[in-house]
């Protein structure tokens, strides 16, 4: 019979290590070791420290961002699991010089550090330009939606949390009744404890909302309209995402062709993208003459999704002679690749629909149009006659439609067509040919036929093979699920340092051997 030496996994052992030997050559760690010792500039910290003279020694600024910053190429986000790692991991220990930082000392520098991060990814992103990493022959601007530290159920107008602190303080008041009636009667200890703690809960949450309302107002959106706040972090906003709706920020990047190169980031409290696009582009346009390029958008093409579609933001690009291909939502509808798509899709749509007076309704893009524009076909597929050519809708020339009332008044979609199902006999809309107002052309119709071209729907394309990867790499590799801190100070920092340790990998991955 076969004879094996024993073995067990339970002992331990002393040994003798030397932590630069650990660092090994063709790591990510050596890497990054060397890049942070060796070319990045951490100066900028020093200010934050007064004790030269009197006071206990700081943590190296250089020691904190190798353990953050491999910590988050892990996966690993939480302080006091980076804490950890610096007294059980051997990389970690080494990278760390076995100083072994408390976590509240790392929660710290991650917070604080806003200011620096700007300067550090600037400088990252140098080192990828001296590397020939950043081609400067397409742009892909996009972003993420991710959850924040805050409860979406904290969120609301002034308006909606002054009733939600009115309903729980007549909750409490009711409350308060019971209990009187529950003096005089014989109460199990266990249901009065949990009415009690059930009260205070109460009594603090209406609290905090009433200490809120003193000091906050109305957020404003874009146009200037109150939206929801949100006490736990007002910086952040409500958002739609394919998972439902959340509490949070999104994380834009704007993403160099060549190697998917991160040239800028930020975060934002905000759900629609829409008014992000110029931000994007001066934030690129910032970075690359802050290391030496003057004509950042000469040759470059910039492509972003429907998200960023607006009037405003294609004149911006018009404007600026910058070759920009932004997609409206009605792009792969003209799209002949995806004529037959709606096959493959369960009908009726209705979860196209937008919601008007509490009710859903067809919008013009469900209803299908002859090439001569003699009638329409409605989601039912009854005929809608043409009922003028030459009218006017806010000066915009258009085609009128009007269904028929022996198709309309017994269809059973009238509830989700028509604003007013009970006194709308007839659905009518109209449609523009190609919206002039003025006299003069659209910057969405010039773009449609730049899009619409051949040219156009190649460049475009390239759009998703540039702009995702590296969202996958930081969300699925990185592990960056949610962001942990409060405010939009320290959500941006955190973005940043995600989009550093991005760039870092290529630089690892493409870039000349380091150290050698």
């Amino acid at each position: 019979m076969a004879k094996y030496k024993p073995y067990s996994y339970a002992q331990g052992m002393f040994i003798p290590v030397f932590f630069s030997e650990q660092i090994q050559k063709g790591t990510f760690e050596y890497t990054l070791n060397y890049l942070v010792d060796h070319e990045l500039d951490l100066s900028i910290f020093d200010a934050r420290f007064t004790n030269d003279e009197t006071g206990a020694p700081a943590y190296d600024p250089r020691i904190l961002l190798k353990i953050i910053l491999f910590a988050y190429s892990r996966g690993i986000t939480s302080s006091r699991a980076i804490s950890e790692c610096c007294e059980k991991n051997i990389l970690f220990m080494a990278l760390s010089a076995n100083t072994r930082p408390h976590f509240t000392t790392i929660a710290s520098f991650v917070s604080s550090m806003d200011k620096e991060v700007v300067s550090l990814f600037l400088q990252v992103l140098l080192i990828c330009d001296q590397q020939n990493l950043i081609g400067r022959e397409m742009f892909a601007i996009d972003g993420c939606k991710l959850p924040s530290n805050a409860s979406k159920e904290w969120s609301g107008t002034k308006a909606d949390l002054t009733k939600k602190v009115e309903k729980i303080e007549r909750a409490l008041h009711r409350m308060i009744i019971r209990h009187k009636s529950m003096d005089l009667e014989k109460i199990e200890p266990e249901v009065r404890d949990h009415e009690e703690k059930y009260k205070k809960k109460l009594q603090k949450s209406a609290a905090k909302i009433r200490d809120w309302l003193k000091d906050h107002d109305d957020r404003r959106g874009s146009g200037g309209k109150p939206v929801k706040s949100n006490i736990t972090d007002n910086d952040s906003a409500k958002m739609a995402t394919s998972k439902g709706v959340i509490q949070g920020y999104v994380g834009v990047a704007s993403v160099d062709k060549k190697h998917q190169v991160i040239v800028g980031a930020e975060a934002y409290g905000q759900g629609s993208e829409s008014n992000l696009l110029v931000p994007s582009l001066k934030s690129i346009q910032s970075n690359l003459e802050q290391i030496g390029d003057q004509d950042v958008f000469g040759k470059a093409k910039v492509v972003a999704d429907s998200g960023y579609h607006s009037e405003k933001n294609l004149e911006y690009l018009y404007t600026e002679n910058i070759d920009g291909y932004v997609a409206d939502t009605r792009f792969r509808k003209r799209d002949p690749r995806f004529a037959t798509a709606e096959r493959y899709k369960d009908l009726p749509a209705y979860h196209f629909a937008t919601r008007a007076g509490g009710k859903r309704l067809f919008r013009p893009e469900h209803f299908t149009f002859a090439d001569d524009l003699s009638h329409a076909i409605c989601p039912a597929g009854k005929k809608l006659y043409r009922n003028g050519c030459n009218a006017k809708v806010k000066d915009y020339q258009a085609y009128k439609f009007k269904g028929a009332k022996r198709d309309c008044l017994p269809c059973q979609l009238r509830r989700e067509c028509l604003r007013k199902p009970e006194k709308t006999e007839a659905r009518q809309l109209a449609y523009f040919p190609g919206k002039k107002r003025n006299g003069n052309e659209r910057f969405t119709e010039k773009m449609k036929r730049k899009i619409d071209s051949t040219i156009g729907r190649a460049i475009y394309g390239m759009r998703l093979a540039v702009g995702e990867p590296p969202f996958g790499h930081i969300r699925s590799t990185m592990k960056l699920d949610r962001f942990s801190l409060r405010g939009k100070r320290k959500v941006n920092a955190q973005w940043n340092l995600f989009c550093m340790v991005h760039n870092l990998k290529k630089i690892h991955s493409y870039g000349a051997v380091v150290g050698s």
